[in-house]
């Protein structure tokens, strides 16, 4: 090779280091736009929504060192106690009433107290009982005060408390115990000895007030799958109401469409061949009826959504800040997800929305699913809404939060990553319009929504709850059911009460029902209910008057107390009703959000039912009372366990009050009738099988506030589309390089249970 050569080939290898250093400093220079840039500051709203904070561990545990020191008498862990012992139940936020909120948030008064509100078993009393108190303030409590006569009108009995978990370890070694004496048949009837049996509870334990007996219903076990569809006909009822565990009894057993009184007559009967035995399998893993194990190797990655610039939402402390709106979070370890203070444009339209309750009613041909009524308050919304699915449950890059609970323990528990928080895109236009006459142009939003979730596990269903704040100033609430249904031994008659879904599972009825406390301050506390809906009204036509129109108009009313204003589930309800304020938008009519139902709930349970003024709030798709301080809740977690005394009665709620110009709140129920079918194996899917509400501004502004929104597109026939300066839209090519590098996945939610 000569010099010439040589010279030549040197030259083309630096002119080519130059232009790739060229290349790597230009791409060094252009993710300027990938550049994490901080959400625009609405407010300096500067700690003022820590009033409505949960309790953090710390606190949680100030207050049980406080009650353990102040209470004179012995305290037991709960995870450990008796019915015989005293305990601490629960620790949670004590919420400021909301007179003392609005003087510390809008007019400059002193910051509420902080305080907890405690429950405590007293067992180990001569009237054993449920107690409530304010302990404050916190962090170092030196007060405690009694409330329980104050909000309950009386000592609450103790019969009425929550099953702990300790108290379902007792029964189920008494059902074990009580299994031994039936080995013949266990080894006929489902190839077990027993201890591979496990039981589902049902709900409530009884007919009366004072009852605590309760069905079990016990399943073939099979580690890593839904038991809940593997029923193996056998039901023990189970007499627990004695606060001496070595006096409780099993009262009954039934197998097959038969009943016994002890497991002795159950093995006598089937020695003496005189039972018909159905011999079940001992399921295998890879084949039992409810494994969610993959089928298939993984594929190709699904779409991926993220943030180029970083999320356009922030999150501190308690506080949500997104594109006008402002939210305070929280949870309740009984009821579940609540915010307080929702604002847009700094304008507070809610004061306070919260879940109350869910109902699951179910009917069977088998003693425990036709008297199984679930009001999962009592089990634990909030308490066993676990770490979610980075990825699945909500998409990979949103933001997670921990929440921190003390139920039945002396120490607090963290379910970590058990909130989160993301905006979505929807993948369809909030508005949009493509002209075609007169002058051509497009222009549209894309329907981006902050969403807050969190999922409740409540035994074998899976509650997806989705809280949604929109550019158009709505707000969305939806609730999606997932998980595994409850079954029953297919025997009999089984198909009047569902659907067949396996050699011997029986996919039976059941109701879900949620109800939703809804407190609006629309532009200010006081305001008034306004129904709209269409008539035809038939005219002659005013140009001829030769020929008839048959003209649409609109009725408006005022409800004007609170009877009017409660609706009868699945009754008839008007199309527009609507939360008005005194004052008038730029247009002279009232500011209002309006309240708009997606619902298709079953039927309520009947009033003749000695149980229903327990879930009396299930009487109403939707029932506008004047908020009270008095009526926090529509439901107790006590109502479970003595539905036929109920602690709370929401029916007595709705008294005929004036609800003009009034403080009001909307209480919401939601709901779905569910027949289990094949295609709920292995287990449901949420397609069909979400239901909620809106809130949706109506006439409060003057025109759609999205118009503001920095995400628009307009352009014209005479503008270049594909410039990056016109159209937004034609920036996103850019964006592609900012593919965010991810978190590595993580998981520990199997580490609290």
């Amino acid at each position: 090779m000569n010099m010439k050569t040589v010279l030549i080939l040197l030259g083309l290898a630096l002119a080519t280091i130059f232009a790739l250093v060229c290349v790597l400093l230009t791409r060094e220079r252009s993710p300027r736009t990938c550049q994490h840039l901080p959400p625009e500051q609405e407010d300096t709203e500067d700690g003022q929504s820590l009033v409505f904070a949960d309790l953090s561990p710390e606190e949680m545990s100030q207050v049980v060192r406080y009650l353990q020191g102040h209470l004179g008498v012995p305290l037991v862990d709960a995870s450990r106690a008796k019915p015989s012992d005293n305990c601490i139940a629960s620790v949670d936020l004590q919420v400021p009433t909301k007179a003392e909120v609005l003087r510390f948030l809008d007019g400059g008064g002193a910051r509420p107290a902080r305080e907890a509100l405690a429950v405590l078993y007293f067992g180990k009393q001569a009237e054993p009982n449920i107690t409530e108190y304010v302990v404050g303030p916190l962090p170092l409590p030196v007060y405690h005060r009694d409330v329980t006569v104050h909000k309950y009108g009386g000592k609450l009995p103790y019969h009425r408390r929550p099953v702990t978990g300790k108290e379902y370890m007792d029964i189920n070694a008494l059902i074990q115990r009580e299994l031994k004496k039936a080995p013949r048949f266990l080894a006929a009837c489902c190839e077990s000895d027993g201890t591979d049996l496990v039981i589902l509870t049902t709900a409530p334990r009884g007919f009366k007030s004072g009852d605590r007996i309760t069905w079990f219903v016990l399943f073939h076990n099979v580690a890593g799958t839904g038991y809940y569809v593997s029923p193996v006909g056998l039901e023990v009822l189970v007499d627990h109401g004695d606060l001496q565990v070595s006096r409780w009894q099993l009262r009954q057993i039934f197998y097959n469409g038969r009943y016994f009184g002890s497991t002795g007559d159950l093995e006598r009967e089937f020695v003496a061949g005189a039972l018909e035995v159905v011999r079940l399998k001992q399921p295998q893993a890879d084949a039992v009826l409810g494994s969610m194990r993959p089928r298939r190797p993984p594929g190709s990655p699904g779409p991926l959504q993220f943030e180029p610039q970083g999320p356009r939402y922030s999150v501190r402390d308690n506080r949500i800040t997104f594109q006008g709106w402002s939210i305070a979070f929280g949870m309740n370890p009984n009821s579940g997800p609540r915010f307080f203070d929702i604002r847009y444009r700094g304008e507070r339209i809610v004061y306070e929305l919260s879940l109350q309750e869910a109902l699951a009613l179910y009917g069977s041909n088998c003693p425990g699913g036709m008297s199984t009524r679930y009001l999962d308050g009592s089990f634990g919304i909030g308490r066993f809404a676990y770490e979610l699915v980075r990825g699945l449950d909500c998409p990979y890059t949103a933001t997670y939060v921990d929440r921190h609970y003390l139920v039945e323990a002396d120490t607090p528990k963290t379910n970590q990553n058990s909130l989160c928080i993301f905006e979505h895109d929807s993948g369809v236009p909030l508005r949009r319009h493509f002209s075609d006459s007169q002058s051509f142009y497009y222009g549209g939003l894309r329907k981006n929504t902050l969403v807050i979730r969190t999922i409740s596990t409540l035994i074998n269903y899976d509650y997806i709850w989705d809280f949604m704040f929109h550019g158009s100033g709505a707000m969305e609430v939806r609730v999606h059911a997932t998980g595994y249904i409850s079954s029953s031994f297919f025997h009999g008659q089984g198909t009047d009460y569902g659907n067949r879904v396996g050699p011997h599972t029986l996919g039976t009825m059941h109701l879900h029902h949620m109800h939703y406390k809804v407190d609006l301050d629309v532009d200010g506390q006081l305001n008034s209910l306004e129904t709209q809906d269409m008539e035809y009204e038939f005219v002659k036509d005013p140009w001829s008057s030769q020929n008839t129109i048959e003209r649409p108009y609109l009725r408006r009313k005022r409800l004007e107390k609170e009877d009017e204003a409660a609706f009868p589930l699945n009754g008839p309800m008007p199309r527009y009703l609507s939360f008005v304020s005194p004052n008038p938008n730029k247009w002279e009519h009232p500011r209002s959000y309006r309240l708009q139902i997606i619902s298709f709930a079953g039927k309520h349970l009947p009033t003749t039912s000695s149980m229903e003024r327990s879930i009396s709030w299930g009487r109403y798709q939707l029932a506008v009372t004047r908020r009270k301080e008095e009526e926090p809740t529509s439901t107790s977690i006590y109502n479970q366990n003595d539905p036929w005394t109920p602690t709370v009665t929401f029916a007595d709620f709705i008294d005929n009050e004036t609800i003009t110009n009034e403080d009001l709140v909307a209480w919401v129920t939601v709901g779905f009738l569910h027949v289990p079918h094949a295609e709920d194996i292995p287990n449901t899917v949420t397609v069909g099988n979400g239901v909620g509400f809106f809130l949706r501004p109506y006439n409060y502004f003057n025109e759609d506030p999205s118009v503001d929104s920095s995400d628009s597109v307009y352009f014209s026939s005479e503008q270049d589309a594909g410039a990056c300066g016109v159209n937004p839209l034609a920036c996103l090519s850019s964006a592609s390089a900012c593919a965010p590098r991810l978190t590595p996945f993580h998981f520990g939610g199997f580490l609290n249970l």
